[in-house]
């Protein structure tokens, strides 16, 4: 990513941050308590994190979710210091980039969603074009943003699915926007997993 760039998604971060309500990072107890020291990424510092990134990073560190399972809309974000956190999808990212507020991300990939490869593989964002609003499900947000290398395939997906064609950070500026709206339905699915799971057990 350009520095302009870098720039946008640090802006971006620190006013979800902002809006966030966060507890005292300057806690004395413990230098891993208070937020955002607790969310700190727990693997060690990787100067090729993009290397078996999946192997490596295997579940998402905000939510759980299976790396390998969610390849077409994981990510990946390797910090100034090179800690790295491998995520499921730009809900979370958002999510690691907002908690991570006094680290720059000096890389961030994403999926290319319209790739015949599995794993999908990994491209710096700013090569990316977004497709976000799309009828094509997605990890983590009710709002479709996929990525492709192509701009032209992300067309030919929009022409078959509907969307807006967009940058990286156009779809993490929605991404905040729509957290509210997303972490609702989140808790909703995993409620209902639960009962689910509970009905099978009981019965």
């Amino acid at each position: 990513m350009n520095r302009r760039d870098l720039l946008k998604v640090s802006t971006l971060a620190g006013l979800a941050m902002a809006m966030a309500a966060t507890g005292n990072a300057r806690a004395e107890a413990c230098t891993t308590d208070g937020t955002p020291n607790q969310f700190i990424p727990k693997k060690a510092a990787d100067a090729n994190p993009l290397e078996r990134d999946i192997e490596k990073y295997a579940k998402c560190p905000y939510c759980g979710m299976d790396r390998k399972e969610h390849n077409k809309t994981r990510m990946l974000v390797q910090y100034g210091d090179d800690l790295a956190d491998g995520v499921c999808s730009i809900h979370c990212l958002a999510l690691s980039l907002s908690l991570n507020i006094d680290r720059e991300p000096k890389n961030i990939w994403g999926p290319d969603f319209g790739s015949t490869q599995e794993p999908r593989p990994l491209v710096p964002v700013d090569q990316l074009t977004y497709l976000i609003g799309a009828d094509l499900k997605h990890a983590m947000t009710k709002k479709s943003k996929h990525s492709f290398a192509s701009a032209d395939v992300a067309k030919e997906f929009q022409g078959k699915h509907g969307g807006t064609l967009a940058s990286f950070n156009d779809a993490l500026r929605e991404s905040y926007l729509g957290m509210s709206d997303d972490v609702a339905q989140i808790r909703k699915n995993r409620e209902e997993r639960r009962k689910r799971a509970m009905q099978q057990k009981q019965g």
